[in-house]
Order: structure tokens, then C-alpha cells, then sequence
């Protein structure tokens, strides 16, 4: 089993800057002028939440009419659900899009050994960037470690997922990790630079276990069966962004909330999940970024540890894990459970811009006679005037509601918005008139067929 899952490598691309015949000699400044405008330009697809929120199902209903669906960060530790034809898919690791059989794949990520075995993908059909870091066994393994100390010491843990993430993205940020450009190269020098970063946390944890040998062998066969689908990512993202008229699809693993500078730090993961990390993560330029669309759970959930000013450890709670079947896809961990935060979505809509809103779940909300929105934050009796930085802050936060009336109907076969009840019309306008952003697709459902688009 190939537990070498990849990481975005950093790359930054910059647009040439036309100018106008002319000559900067004898005192002439040569006149510039404004560049056209990108002619592809990507939609992308982010978590508004702490994730699970159904980011899968909006990319593959985008991915119907994508040529290119690409991974721009994070690694396996994040999981998509996708139902078609009442068939159900869990991605790990590759774009929920891969299941479009005309769309290309690409991923600035390491492929797992299960993935690339599986019959529905073509390998014309997948791309992994040659700048992609690997996440090796002993990766993972440190991680658990790690989460061992940490319940030790302090008495509490990150909640990691325990699949290498953060270890190798601190590899990559010590400069001695290594890329897929390293592994499908010379292996003798792959070898050699594999041994140090393996001596280099047997440093560090002497009980950490490692047969490098072994490892060594099962990369080397890895290498080959790679190879062919290796690319150079920024120029294969630059050919896609530059060349004839294609659809191109940006998917973002994790959220918002679980970004490693702007989420609730430290309960996050260790990549950029903000519109960001597409820039960094695929090496395209900021200008030929298009559309940005927040998926947002009409409710909220988070796994693991860490603040959750509405979260809800009673009979609603229990509703809504139960009517959502709120499990972990990674890790199948419950998921706690409370009402939409509409404080937190507004600071995720901040910092990413969000075009529209993709409102999921809507359906797990039809049972409730009333539903609770959080509108608003105090700390000590004082209204707080921003989502804080600060984790103690965040966890002594009280939070004001205002109060919505429920439906108390089925919405399960409902595919047009008008046919919702007038609550739940009425749900959905309040939150769009509280974030200042439209909501463009309502989900009811598991399946693509279930998601109502508005407009």
C-alpha cells in the first residue's frame, strides 16, 4: 500500500508585461499598455466552514462541464463524498471531478497506490506536478507521535488526522523534503537524500521505527509507475490558462477555518485551504482567477478538537449528527455538531471573496420547528467587533442567535426553489442578506440531482 501522499509545492508564476514599440533612449519612456485579459480564466471551490461541508458535490456537478479539474493543496487527510448514480465514491486525494471521464485531473499532489489501480481512472486522464512534496511512512508515524506528546504534556491534542501532513510540510518548510521531481529523477540521489531526512528524524525520535531499505525498494517501483504521469505543473497550468478556450476547475481540499494563517489556529491544517492557496498551490497568477464559490453546510460541524461558539451538546446537536450522518470520510470520527455560524462565514467570505454561496444540507434542517443563527459575538458582555485571532478568546466567546422559524416538511424532492416552503426560502434570503453574497446552488440531497441551482 502506497501511503505517499503529495503536497502542493510553493511556485509563483508572473504575467509578462506587454509594451508598445518605442525605445527607452534619449529620455523617452517607452509607453506601456494593459495587458489583455486572461482568456481562461479558473472557478474555483472552497470550504466555508471547518470543512465537511460538501465541497465533493458542488465540484461534480461544476466538473460535468469542466476540461481540467485540479487539486491546488492539502493532502489525504481531507475526504469528499460524491454520489452518482446512486453509487457512492470517497476521495481521498484526487479532485471529486475525476469521476467527469472528458476532464483531465491534475494534482500538484503524490498519487496513492489504491487511486491509481482504480478502473475509473485513465492515466491520460491524471497529471501530478513534478514540484508535488511526498509524504513518506515515517511522516505519518511522527505525526502520531507527535499527538502522543502533546496529550502528555498539555493534556490535549491538535485532533490531527495522524496522516503525515504537518511533519512533511515541515520538512518542506526546513528545506529538506522531497519532491516527486526528486523520486522520478536519479534515484541514486533521491536515495542518498531519502537516508538524511529518514537519520533526521530518527534524530529526533528514538523510538520511531523506519526500515529505509525496504522503504527504498518500494519507491523505487513507485518511481516507475509515476513517471509517465509526471508534469512540469506551471507550465502545463500555464499552457491550460493561456492556450485555446477550456473550463477550468479549482478544488480546495479542507476550509476556511482550517487554514494554517487565517483559521482558528492551532486546531488547523497545515496548508493554505483560503483562495490563496490556489495562487501558491497551482502557480497561477491572481489575475486569472475567476469565480470563487463558498460551500457553506446549513449548519456546522468540526471534527476534532478546538472552539466552536455554537456548537450544540444536546437533543439538537444529536439531530443534526444523526439526520446528517456526521462521520469523518478520513477518519470516521463524529462530528460535533450546532447551528450555522454566520459570524464565522462572513470572516471566511472576507477573506476569500466569495462570488456566490453553495448551501448544502439544506434537508437535515426539515424536521426542526424552530432554527437558531448566530449572528453576533460578545466577550465579557462586550460585542466583539471581529472573528479574534485568539483561541482563548474564541472559547469564551457568547453568541447571539436570531431566531428563524423551521418547515417541518420534507425537502428531498424538491428541484426548484421556488417549490421550497416559505420558510425555507426565508432561510436561505436571510442568509444571504446578512453575508451580502447570493446563493447560487441549494443541496437537499446526496446526489448531484439534489443540488437546486438559483440562478
Amino acid at each position: 500500500m502506497l501511503w505517499k501522499r503529495g503536497l502542493l509545492g510553493l511556485m509563483c508564476q508572473t504575467p509578462l508585461l506587454l509594451r508598445e514599440k518605442g525605445s527607452f533612449s534619449g529620455g523617452q519612456v517607452e509607453s506601456l499598455r494593459i495587458p489583455k485579459e486572461p482568456r481562461n480564466k479558473v472557478t474555483v471551490v472552497l470550504g466555508a466552514q471547518w470543512g465537511d461541508e460538501g465541497k465533493g458535490k458542488v465540484v461534480d456537478l461544476l466538473a460535468l462541464d469542466a476540461d481540467l479539474v485540479c487539486r491546488c493543496q492539502g493532502g489525504n487527510n481531507a475526504g469528499h463524498t460524491v454520489v452518482v448514480d446512486s453509487v457512492e465514491y470517497d476521495f481521498h486525494l484526487l479532485p471529486s471531478g475525476v469521476l467527469n471521464k472528458k476532464a483531465v485531473s491534475f494534482i500538484v499532489l503524490a498519487i496513492e497506490e489504491a487511486c491509481r489501480k482504480d478502473k475509473r481512472m485513465k492515466e491520460k486522464r491524471l497529471k501530478i506536478s513534478d514540484r508535488a512534496h511526498i509524504v513518506f511512512n515515517f511522516h505519518q508515524a511522527v505525526d502520531g507521535i507527535q499527538e502522543q506528546q502533546r496529550q502528555l504534556q498539555a493534556g490535549k491534542n491538535l485532533g490531527t488526522t495522524k496522516k503525515g501532513i504537518g511533519p512533511a510540510y515541515s520538512s518542506k518548510a526546513a528545506r529538506n523534503g522531497l519532491r516527486i521531481c526528486d523520486l522520478v529523477s536519479d534515484f541514486t540521489v533521491f536515495e542518498e537524500k531519502f537516508r538524511v531526512l529518514a537519520g533526521h528524524f530518527l534524530t529526533m525520535y528514538p523510538n520511531l521505527k523506519v526500515d529505509i531499505d525496504n522503504e527504498l525498494q518500494q519507491l523505487k517501483v513507485y518511481a516507475e509507475r509515476l513517471r509517465p504521469l509526471v508534469t512540469d505543473g506551471v507550465y502545463f497550468m500555464h499552457k491550460a490558462l493561456t492556450g485555446p478556450s477550456k473550463k477550468i476547475l479549482v478544488e480546495g481540499a479542507n476550509a476556511a477555518l482550517l487554514d494554517i494563517d487565517f483559521g482558528t489556529y492551532p486546531f488547523v491544517t497545515s496548508s493554505n485551504c483560503t483562495a490563496g492557496g490556489v495562487c501558491t498551490g497551482l502557480g497561477v497568477p491572481p489575475s486569472y482567477v475567476g469565480r470563487v464559490y463558498g460551500v457553506v453546510k446549513a449548519y456546522t460541524t468540526r471534527v476534532g478538537v478546538g472552539a466552536f461558539p455554537t456548537e450544540q451538546d444536546n437533543e439538537v446537536g444529536n439531530l443534526l449528527q444523526s439526520r446528517g450522518r456526521e462521520f469523518g470520510v478520513t477518519t470516521g470520527r463524529r462530528r460535533r455538531c450546532g447551528w450555522l455560524d454566520l459570524v464565522l462565514v462572513r470572516y471566511a467570505h472576507m477573506v476569500n471573496g466569495f462570488t456566490a454561496i453553495a448551501l448544502t444540507k439544506l434537508d437535515i434542517l426539515d424536521t426542526l420547528p424552530e432554527i437558531k443563527v448566530g449572528v453576533s459575538y460578545t466577550v465579557d458582555d462586550e460585542p466583539l467587533p471581529s472573528f479574534p485571532a485568539n483561541m482563548d478568546v474564541l472559547m469564551r466567546v457568547s453568541v447571539t442567535y436570531e431566531t428563524l422559524p423551521g418547515w417541518c416538511c420534507s425537502t428531498e424532492d424538491v428541484r426548484c426553489f421556488e417549490e421550497l416552503p416559505s420558510q425555507a426560502q426565508s432561510y436561505i434570503r436571510f442568509i444571504e442578506d446578512f453575508l451580502q453574497v447570493p446563493v447560487k446552488w441549494v443541496g437537499v440531497g446526496k446526489s448531484r440531482e439534489s443540488m437546486i441551482k438559483l440562478f
